[in-house]
C-alpha cells in the first residue's frame, strides 16, 4: 500500500538486535520449502550481503559529520549497528554453504575485487551514497514482499529466522541512507545515477552468484526437492526489482511513501524481539 506519509512522520529510532540464530551444516541444501531454485536465489543474494552491508555503512558514515539533524544522526548510528549484525549473520550462514560443499571463496574474491577494489575507489563519495540509497530501497521492497507472502514464517529453520529478522530491520531503516543523501546531495540526476549503478551491480552480481551456486550444486550429491506451484512460479525477483525501479524514479519519491513499518513491527514481535 502506497501512502504519502513522510512529510509528517517523525524520525523513528533504529535499534540493532541480535538474531539469536545458530546454523547447522546438516541444514537441507534446499531449505526454502524444498524448492531448489528459490533456495539458490536466496543463497545467491546472501553471498553479497556481508561485504555489501559494510559498503553501505562506509558510504553513509562518510557523511555523518555533515548531518546536522540529531534524530537523523542517531538513525545513522543505529543503521550502522543493524547492518554490521546483518553482515556477521550472513557470514556465518555462508560458512554453512561452504560446509555443504559449495566453493564460495572464489566468487567472493572476484566480487570483492571488482565491487570494492575497483568500483568503490573510483566512485565519488556522493555516488557511493546514492548507490546505497537505491540499494536500500531494493532490499526494503524485497523484504516487504517476502514478509507479506509469509514465505519464511512457517519454516522451522534458523535461516528463515535470520531472514525474517533481516527483512524486518531492512524495512525499519529503509529511509536512512535516502535521508542522508537528501540532506547532503539532493539532486535528482545523482539519485538516478545511483539507481542505474545499483541496479547494474546488484542484478549482475546476484545473477553471477546464483549461476556459480547452481553449477556447483549440479555436481553435489542429489538431494530431494519439489517443483514450485504455479503461484510460486508467478512471483519472481524481477517483478519486485522492476517495481522498485519505477517507484524510485519518481521525482517526489521517498521510502516512507510505502507504508510498511507496521509489517516490520509485527514480524519483530513474532520473533520475540522488541520494536524500537
Amino acid at each position: 500500500m502506497d501512502v504519502n506519509t513522510h512529510e509528517t512522520q517523525p524520525a523513528r529510532p533504529i535499534k540493532p538486535r541480535a538474531p539469536g540464530v545458530t546454523f547447522d551444516a546438516a541444514l537441507p541444501r534446499y531449505w526454502f520449502g524444498g524448492l531448489k531454485v528459490a533456495s539458490l536465489l536466496t543463497n545467491g543474494v546472501g553471498l553479497l550481503f556481508p561485504m555489501g552491508e559494510r559498503f553501505f555503512v562506509r558510504s553513509v558514515m562518510h557523511y555523518l559529520p555533515r548531518v546536522d539533524d540529531p534524530a537523523l544522526r542517531a538513525q545513522v548510528k543505529g543503521f550502522a549497528g543493524q547492518e554490521h549484525r546483518h553482515a556477521r549473520a550472513h557470514e556465518d550462514y555462508n560458512a554453512v554453504l561452504a560446509a555443504q560443499g559449495y566453493d564460495v571463496t572464489g566468487f567472493l574474491r572476484v566480487y570483492e575485487r571488482i565491487a570494492f577494489g575497483v568500483v568503490e575507489p573510483l566512485a565519488p563519495a556522493a555516488l557511493r551514497l546514492a548507490v546505497t540509497a537505491a540499494t536500500e530501497h531494493f532490499t526494503a521492497i524485497m523484504a516487504e514482499d517476502t514478509l507479506r507472502r509469509g514465505y519464511f514464517a512457517a519454516m522451522e529453520s534458523e535461516v528463515a529466522r535470520m531472514l525474517r529478522w533481516h527483512a524486518a530491520e531492512e524495512i525499519e531503516h529503509k529511509a536512512v541512507a535516502f535521508d542522508v543523501l537528501k540532506a547532503v546531495a539532493p539532486g535528482y540526476p545523482l539519485r538516478m545515477a545511483g539507481l542505474a549503478l545499483a541496479s547494474t551491480l546488484l542484478g549482475g552480481f546476484w545473477l553471477a552468484a546464483v549461476i556459480t551456486l547452481a553449477r556447483q550444486d549440479a555436481k553435489l550429491p542429489p538431494e530431494a526437492h519439489r517443483e514450485p506451484t504455479a503461484e510460486e512460479k508467478a512471483n519472481t525477483p524481477l517483478d519486485v526489482f522492476a517495481r522498485g525501479i519505477r517507484e524510485y524514479a519518481r521525482r517526489d519519491f521517498h521510502p516512507d511513501d510505502r507504508d510498511n513499518l507496521g509489517l516490520a513491527v509485527e514480524e519483530l514481535r513474532a520473533l520475540g524481539m522488541e520494536p524500537a
